[in-house]
C-alpha cells in the first residue's frame, strides 16, 4: 500500500523543539541539526506511515500542555522551560508519557543509527562518543560481487538430477559439491539475490537489534507471518519484525550474509552429550550418531576451501585436527590487552577466535580491513566469507547449477506410493500465484531449521499423513538456539577502539567440565557494538542512566570509549516440547502454511546461562572493569531460536527418536536428505555455523558418491 502524503507534521515547531529538547546542542549538534527530524520524515514515510496520526496527537497534546501550564506552545518557551515540562509529563500518569518515551526512542534511533537513514548527518554522533566505522586512513576497495545469468521462470527444465532447497550455508555447499560432481542441480532461493552493496550498513535494519523494522535480508513486513504460541499456548501471529517470529535471512547466501562468521568446531564431548552427562529429566538429550572424527575431515574441508583465519594451538576445545587454518587469526581489538591481563589472574586459557573473514588474501578475495560494522551486516569488501562469494559462483561456474531466486517450495512431490518425486514450486506473477511441479532424482533441503521442518510437515501424504519422515511425531521437535549470557563493563581507561570484527580472545574453558551443570559456553569479547545497540541495551539495564537531554549525550560519550562486552553461546538441553507445527488456518502470500512455533527451553539452560554469566563478570572485574551489568538474553515466552536455530530434524540410529539417519537421509526416504541446523542433535556452546557447512560437505559428498554409482 503506498503512504499518504506526510504534510508538515515534520516542519511543525514544537515537534522540532522536542528533538533539540531530547537531544540539545553543545560542542556536537543538536538533534534536528544532526538531522533527526529529516529521519523522522524517511521512517514515518517507510514503516511506520500508520503511526502519523499518534505523532500528530502527541505533539498537539504537548502544545495544549504547553498552553495549559505557561500560556503559550511549546515552541515558545525557553529551553529551562521545555525541559521542566518534558521532565515533569515523563514523570506523570498521563497519556504523554508514552508518547514521549515513543519518541525519544525514534530520536535517539535517528541520532545514533547510520547517516543513512536521513540522522546523524555526516556522523556527528559517532564522531561525539568515539565510534569509528572505519579505522583511520582505510577506505573500502572498490569491488562488486554482482548477480550472475540466473535462471528465470520460463527457463527451468522439467527434471533435474538434484534439487536444493535453500541457497544459506548448508544449500550453497550441496548445490557446490553437487555440481562440481558432473550433476545437473537446481538451487532454489526463496529471497533475492543482494550484491555486495545491496546490504548497507543499516543499523535500525540490523537483525543484531531487532527495533521492528523490516529486515534487510527478508523476509518483506507482509505476507510472511508465523504463530507464536506463548506457554498457555495462544497462538498469536506475528510478522518478521517481532522476535517472537524468530531470524531467518532469506536471500542468496542466507545467514552467511550477515553471520557474525565466527566459525568454532565442536568439541568431541559435543557428540555425545547424553553418554557424558546422562539425560535431565524433561529432555531429550541424545548422543550423535557420528562422532568429531567422522566429522573432522568436512571441519578441514569447510576451513581451507571456505577459508578460515586463526590458530590451532590456542585454547580452541577440539578435538585432533590434520593441519591448522589456512590464515593467520584476524587482529585483535583494544579490549584483549585487559582481557588478557584478567584471564592471567584468574589462570584461564585463552585464543584468538576462528572466523569466516580473511586476515590475508584469499579465495580472490582481500583482507579484512577492521570495520566496526561486522555482524549483522553485508561487507562492502567481500571479506567476509559467504556462500554467495565462494561455494554458490563455484556451482554456477560448472555450467551445471541453475540457480532460481524468489521462488518458494511449497511442498515435495511423492508418487502413489510416498516417494519423493520433486517439488512444488511457487512464486508471484502476472498479478496472482504462479505453480509449477519440478521433478528430480534427489532433493536436499536447506531452509534452516524453522523452514525445513515446515516443508517437510506441509508434504504429508496419505503414507504419511503427519508430514514426510514424521511418523513418530518427530519433526520440528527439538527446537534448539542459543541462549547467551555474558556481561557489559565499563574501565577506568579507553578500551572500545572500534576495531572490528571484535571477538579476537575467547576463553573455551567453559564449555564442559562444570560442576554440576550440562555444558556450558565459550566466552569471547563481543563484536564492536554499535551505538545504537550500546543506548537501547545500557538504557533498558541501567534505569539510572539518562535516556535523554544533555545528560544522556554525556552518558554516552562517558561510556562508550570505555566499553568491553563478553559474551558466549550457552549450549542447550534439546526439549521435545519446544517444536515446530504448521498452523493450517494461517496461511502466507503464496497460501502456504505457516510455523507455528511453541514451547521453551529447558529450565537447566537458565541455571547454566547464570553461570555463564558470572563468570563473564569475574572475568572481567579481573581485567580491572569499574563497572560490570550481567546479562542474560534467554526467551521468557515461546521457544529459542533467534540466534542459530538448530535442532528439529535431527539424524540418529532409531527413526522413533530422530527425522534423518547418520548421513541426513530422512527415514523411509533414500532420496531426501537434509543439510542444515535442523540435523544437529545438540548445537554446542559455540556458534554452530562451522559444523552446519561440515555437515552439509558430508551429506552431499555421500548423496553426490550414490548418484555417481547410480548412473555409472
Amino acid at each position: 500500500m503506498e503512504a499518504p502524503d506526510m504534510g508538515n507534521v515534520f516542519e511543525a515547531p514544537s515537534l522540532l523543539a522536542l528533538i533539540d529538547t531530547i537531544l540539545p546542542a553543545d560542542e556536537f549538534p543538536s538533534g534536528t541539526q544532526a538531522g533527526v527530524g529529516d529521519f523522522l520524515r524517511g521512517v514515518f514515510g517507510r514503516e511506520l506511515w500508520e503511526r502519523r496520526p499518534e505523532l500528530e496527537r502527541g505533539v498537539a497534546a504537548l502544545d495544549a500542555e504547553a498552553r495549559a501550564r505557561h500560556g503559550q506552545d511549546f515552541a515558545a518557551l525557553d529551553v529551562d522551560a521545555q525541559h521542566t515540562l518534558v521532565a515533569a509529563l515523563l514523570s506523570g500518569d498521563g497519556n504523554a508519557a508514552p508518547f514521549l518515551r515513543w519518541l525519544i526512542g525514534l530520536c535517539m534511533q535517528g541520532f545514533y543509527g547510520d547517516p543513512g537513514n536521513g540522522g546523524n548527518r555526516d556522523g556527528a554522533a559517532w564522531r561525539m562518543i568515539g565510534y569509528r566505522p572505519l579505522p583511520d586512513g582505510v577506505s573500502w576497495p572498490e569491488v562488486e560481487h554482482a548477480a550472475p545469468a540466473l535462471t528465470a521462470w520460463d527457463d527451468l527444465q522439467a527434471h533435474y538430477d538434484a534439487v536444493v532447497v535453500g541457497a544459506g550455508a548448508g544449500g550453497g555447499v550441496a548445490a557446490c559439491v553437487l555440481a562440481e560432481a558432473g550433476h545437473r542441480v537446481l538451487l532454489v532461493e526463496r529471497g533475492a539475490w543482494l550484491g555486495t552493496h545491496d546490504l548497507r550498513g543499516d543499523h535500525l535494519r540490523s537483525a543484531r537489534l531487532g527495533l521492528g523494522y523490516e529486515p534487510a535480508t527478508g523476509p518483506p513486513l507482509h505476507g510472511n507471518p508465523r504463530v507464536a504460541a506463548g506457554v498457555d499456548g495462544t497462538g498469536t501471529v506475528v510478522p518478521p519484525s517481532d522476535p517472537r517470529w524468530l531470524n531467518n535471512a532469506m536471500t542468496v547466501g542466507g545467514g552467511t550474509r550477515v553471520y557474525g562468521a565466527q566459525a568454532w568446531r565442536f568439541s568431541p564431548e559435543d557428540f555425545c552429550m547424553a553418554s557424558t552427562y546422562g539425560v535431565p529429566q524433561g529432555s531429550a538429550l541424545a548422543d550423535w550418531p557420528i562422532t568429531y572424527e567422522d566429522l573432522e575431515p568436512d571441519y578441514d574441508r569447510a576451513e581451507w576451501e571456505l577459508g578460515v583465519s586463526g590458530d590451532p594451538t590456542g585454547n580452541v576445545c577440539a578435538g585432533p585436527r590434520r593441519r591448522g587454518y589456512p590464515m593467520p587469526p584476524v587482529g585483535p581489538n583494544g579490549t584483549v590487552s585487559v582481557l588478557q591481563k584478567g584471564a592471567r589472574a584468574l589462570s584461564l586459557n585463552t585464543s584468538p577466535v576462528p572466523l569466516l573473514i580473511n586476515s590475508v588474501p584469499y579465495g580472490g578475495r582481500g583482507a579484512c580491513v577492521g570495520c566496526g560494522s561486522c555482524v549483522g551486516f553485508g561487507c562492502p569488501g567481500e571479506f567476509k566469507t559467504d556462500t554467495r562469494n565462494t561455494v554458490i559462483p563455484r556451482a554456477l561456474a560448472t555450467g551445471r547449477c541453475d540457480l532460481v531466486t524468489g521462488v518458494q517450495v511449497g511442498r515435495m512431490t511423492t508418487d502413489s506410493d510416498g516417494r519423493v518425486t520433486g517439488v512444488s514450486l511457487v512464486t508471484s506473477g502476472g498479478g496472482g500465484t504462479v505453480r509449477r511441479e519440478v521433478t528430480a532424482d534427489h532433493v536436499l533441503l536447506g531452509a534452516g531449521a524453522i523452514e525445513t521442518a515446515r516443508l517437510l510437515l506441509n508434504s504429508a501424504t496419505p503414507q504419511e499423513p503427519a508430514g514426510l519422515g514424521n511418523a513418530h511425531d518427530q519433526v520440528g521437535r527439538n527446537l534448539q538456539g542459543h541462549v547467551y549470557a555474558g556481561a557489559f563493563a565499563v574501565f577506568d581507561e579507553p578500551v572500545q577502539d572500534s576495531r572490528g570484527p571484535g571477538p579476537s580472545l575467547a576463553t573455551n574453558d567453559y564449555r564442559h567440565g562444570n560442576p554440576g551443570l550440562v555444558g556450558g559456553a565459550m566466552l569471547a569479547n563481543d563484536f564492536v557494538p554499535m551505538p545504537l545497540y550500546v543506548y537501547t541495551m545500557l538504557t533498558a539495564l541501567n534505569p539510572d542512566l539518562p535516556t535523554w537531554g544533555a545528560a544522556s549525550r554525556r552518558a554516552m560519550r562517558d561510556l562508550y570509549p570505555h566499553l568491553a562486552l563478553v559474551f558466549g553461546p550457552v549450549q542447550e538441553l534439546p526439549n521435545p516440547e519446544a517444536r515446530v507445527t504448521v498452523d493450517p488456518e494461517v496461511l502466507d502470500a503464496l497460501s502456504v502454511p505457516v510455523a507455528r512455533l511453541s514451547g521453551t527451553i529447558h529450565p537447566a539452560d537458565r541455571v547454566t546461562a547464570q553461570f555463564i554469566s558470572d563468570r563473564a563478570v569475574e572475568w572481567l572485574r579481573a581485567s580491572g572493569a569499574r563497572e560490570v551489568i550481567p546479562l542474560v538474553f534467554a526467551p521468557t515466552d515461546g521457544p529459542s531460536g533467534g540466534q542459530h536455530q538448530a535442532g528439529t530434524c535431527r539424524m540418529g540410529d532409531d527413526p522413533r527418536t530422530s527425522v534423518t539417519d547418520a548421513w541426513g537421509q530422512v527415514w523411509g526416504h533414500d532420496n531426501l536428505h537434509l543439510v542444515d541446523g535442523s540435523l544437529h542433535v545438540t548445537n554446542g556452546g559455540v556458534n554452530p555455523v562451522l559444523t552446519i557447512l561440515a555437515l552439509a560437505y558430508r551429506v552431499s559428498r555421500h548423496v553426490a558418491a550414490r548418484m555417481t554409482t547410480a548412473t555409472g
